[in-house]
């Protein structure tokens, strides 16, 4: 069942809008939380396809799909991505037969990117073809894609440029990252809703995501933010909860940390929100002329997925 808006609350916190910038597990888990709390017009969600890649044939979006199911109570529980009581016997069967198995898609996730490359080589849009999967999904609020243009993330590392699934999932994070470009940004513009989303918007929330390779690559594509901006730290105590980010960092040369992860984003924040465990950041935060909050940002269940999302959006209220 899909999360189901609760009505009652949001009007208190904000004026009208929210727009939230999402990529990953972390991302997905505010993004329920506010889709929780908030009713669909009053939230769109845009999200990162720079990892999106072609893979046995077949087009596959991790991280929109990730927010996709999450929102509609798809998501498998135990690893934040992927479906729900999923089977493996195509993929298996798939290695059986010699083939590249180190992706693993399960068989009711293969369902999703077997028709949405149906309908790409059809020429549909990933955009509308996203909006007609979340009506059957029952998500009702708006799941937007960065772009409908291939964006592609590549990662510099000691071993050469690697297209980030295969640093990401292949290599296991394994390689020494030097750098980032993002292949087609330059030609890629906003999916259509989002430019009208972000002119409506009251204020955009970057999700706990990796800034390097979840928020950036949507950055890249929207240029220009005009709206303030609050950013929820996936940096806890000098380690991510899950994903590289702090690996990555690490090897950029830079001290992982909320602090860190401020500075990244130091030219479009208005506010800052850090863990409990890195209050003594705070007053550095606040350093870079950036107004701060400080609450527990660990979401294991839906309670705190809706507790943080509270939090942020009172946060904002009092900006």
């Amino acid at each position: 069942m899909m999360t189901q808006p609760n009505l009652h609350r949001a009007s208190s916190l904000v004026n009208r809008h929210i727009v939230a910038f999402a990529g990953g597990v972390g991302g997905a888990k505010l993004a329920q939380g506010l889709a929780h709390i908030l009713s669909p017009d009053e939230l769109t969600i845009i999200v990162n396809t720079g990892d999106d890649f072609e893979h046995l044939g077949l087009y596959i979006c991790p991280d929109l799909d990730t927010v996709c199911y999450t929102l509609a109570g798809l998501a498998n529980p135990e690893t934040g991505w992927g479906r729900m009581n999923e089977t493996w016997n195509t993929i298996e069967n798939v290695e059986g037969l010699g083939g590249p198995a180190w992706f693993r898609l399960g068989d009711q996730d293969i369902a999703t990117h077997l028709e949405r490359t149906r309908r790409l080589r059809e020429g549909q849009s990933l955009s509308q073809i996203t909006k007609d999967f979340c009506s059957s999904w029952g998500i009702q609020h708006t799941i937007l894609p960065m772009s409908d243009k291939p964006v592609r993330t590549m990662v510099d590392t000691d071993e050469g440029e690697l297209a980030f699934q295969e640093y990401f999932v292949h290599r296991h994070c394994e390689p020494i990252v030097k750098g980032f470009r993002f292949d087609g940004v330059e030609g890629a513009e906003p999916t259509p809703g989002a430019k009208e989303a972000l002119d409506k918007a009251d204020a955009i929330i970057v999700c706990p995501s990796n800034p390097w390779v979840s928020v950036d690559p949507i950055l890249k594509v929207i240029r220009k933010i005009d709206k303030p901006v609050v950013a929820v730290s996936p940096i806890i105590g000098g380690k991510t909860v899950k994903g590289p980010a702090a690996k990555m960092f690490n090897e950029l040369g830079i001290e992982p940390s909320a602090l860190a992860v401020a500075e990244h984003y130091r030219n479009i924040l208005t506010g800052f929100v850090l863990d409990n465990a890195d209050s003594y950041l705070e007053d550095d935060v606040k350093k870079l002329d950036v107004q701060t909050l400080v609450t527990d940002t660990l979401m294991n269940h839906l309670t705190d997925r809706t507790r943080l999302a509270k939090d942020v959006l009172h946060f904002i209220g009092s900006l």
